[in-house]
C-alpha cells in the first residue's frame, strides 16, 4: 500500500526506516533531536523523510476513509438496532496547535487553550467517515457542521424518497447540534441523557428519557473514537512545533492510520471498553440527493417523536407492560 502512493527507498534510507521515524513522531511525539539520536541520522534527513511520508500518506485519503453504510433491519447490535438507516455519529473535538501570534485569539477556546476544532464523523465500528480540519477553537460545533455540509467536498447525508419517511438516512449528534436538516438526529434537551444519570435518578418513565438513553449508548461511539485516536497518537495530546498547516495534515494522517488499524485489528486492547465489534451490515446503495443545510424543522421533530414513542412501546412490550 505504501509503495503504491509513491514511497520508496532513498539512496541512504530504506522505506521501513522512513516509516519507523514517521510513526515514532506520531505515536510518541518524539522530537527531532531524539529521532536523530535513535536512528543516527541528521536532523535534515529526519525532517525531509517525515514530510515526504506525511505528504504521501495523505494520498490514501480516499482509500482509507470509511464509506458510510446504513444500519439495516437485521442488525443484531443492541446499541444500533433501533436506529435503522443511521449512518454513524458525529461530534467535534479540540486538538492543541501552535498558531501564529496574530491568529491566537481566533484559536483560543473557552478553556483558554490554543486549539483547532476538528469535526469527526465515524461509523458504528469506530472508523472515520469524514474529517473536517482548519476551524479555530473559538468556532462552535454547529458552525463547523454547517460548513461541512456546504463546502464542495462536503459531508454527504443522502436522502431517501419520499423524504418524509422516518427511516431517512441520518447521523446521530449530541445536544450541541440542531435536531433537523433531514439528516441529524439529536437527543431531547432537558431530559436525562447519560446512563449514569439514569441510574442515579431511578427508572425510565417517558419515551423521551428512553430515547435519550438509547441515543447516548449509540452516539458515544464518536467520543470513544476520538479517545482511541488520541491514545494511539501522542502528538495529538499536546502542542507540536510544526507549522499549523503541517499540524492539520498530521491530524488527517492520524485519522487515516486509525482507520487502517481498525480494519486490520478489530480487537484492540487500547480501547477502554475492549468490546467485540459486530460484523458490519451489508453495503447499501445510497441515493444521489444530498443534504446541504442544517436547520431545525417541525417535520424532523415529529420524526424523532414517532421514533421515541415506537422505541419506548417496544421496550415496554418486551417487559410485559
Amino acid at each position: 500500500m505504501v509503495r503504491s502512493v509513491g514511497l520508496s527507498d532513498s539512496k541512504y534510507v530504506v522505506l521501513e526506516e522512513q516509516l519507523a521515524m514517521f510513526l515514532n513522531v506520531l505515536a510518541h511525539h518524539t522530537k527531532n533531536y531524539k529521532i536523530k539520536f535513535n536512528f543516527m541520522r541528521s536532523g535534515q534527513i529526519v525532517s525531509k523523510h517525515f514530510n515526504n511520508v506525511l505528504k504521501d500518506a495523505l494520498h490514501l485519503y480516499g482509500l482509507l476513509l470509511k464509506k458510510a453504510e446504513p444500519i439495516t433491519a437485521n442488525c443484531t447490535n443492541d446499541r444500533w438496532s433501533c436506529f435503522q438507516n443511521c449512518l454513524g455519529a458525529l461530534d467535534g473535538t479540540y486538538v492543541k496547535v501552535l498558531a501564529l501570534a496574530i491568529d491566537k485569539l481566533r484559536y483560543r477556546m473557552r478553556k483558554r487553550e490554543i486549539a483547532t476544532n476538528v469535526l469527526g464523523v465515524c461509523s458504528q465500528d469506530m472508523q472515520f467517515i469524514y474529517v473536517l480540519l482548519g476551524w479555530e477553537g473559538s468556532a462552535s460545533d454547529s458552525r463547523v457542521l454547517k460548513d461541512a455540509v456546504s463546502r464542495p467536498n462536503r459531508l454527504k447525508v443522502p436522502t431517501m424518497k419520499p423524504s418524509y419517511i422516518i427511516t431517512s438516512h441520518y447521523y446521530l449528534v449530541d445536544a450541541g447540534y440542531t435536531n433537523g436538516g433531514g439528516g441529524f438526529l439529536a437527543p431531547y434537551r432537558g431530559q436525562r441523557y447519560h446512563l449514569s444519570t439514569w441510574r442515579e435518578g431511578g427508572a425510565l418513565t417517558t419515551p423521551q428519557e428512553f430515547f435519550n438513553i438509547r441515543h447516548s449508548s449509540a452516539c458515544n461511539v464518536i467520543e470513544r473514537c476520538f479517545g482511541l485516536l488520541k491514545m494511539r497518537w501522542a502528538i495529538l495530546r499536546s502542542y507540536s512545533y510544526f507549522p499549523i498547516k503541517t499540524q492539520f495534515h498530521i491530524i488527517t494522517a492520524c485519522c487515516l492510520l486509525h482507520n487502517l488499524i481498525q480494519r486490520e485489528m478489530p480487537m484492540d486492547l487500547v480501547d477502554d471498553e475492549n468490546e467485540e465489534m459486530n460484523p458490519l451490515p451489508p453495503a447499501t446503495e445510497l441515493g444521489d440527493e444530498m443534504i446541504d443545510v442544517v436547520e431545525a424543522s417541525d417535520q424532523w421533530s415529529e420524526r424523532r417523536t414517532a421514533l421515541a414513542t415506537q422505541m419506548f412501546n417496544e421496550w415496554q412490550a418486551s417487559r410485559g407492560q
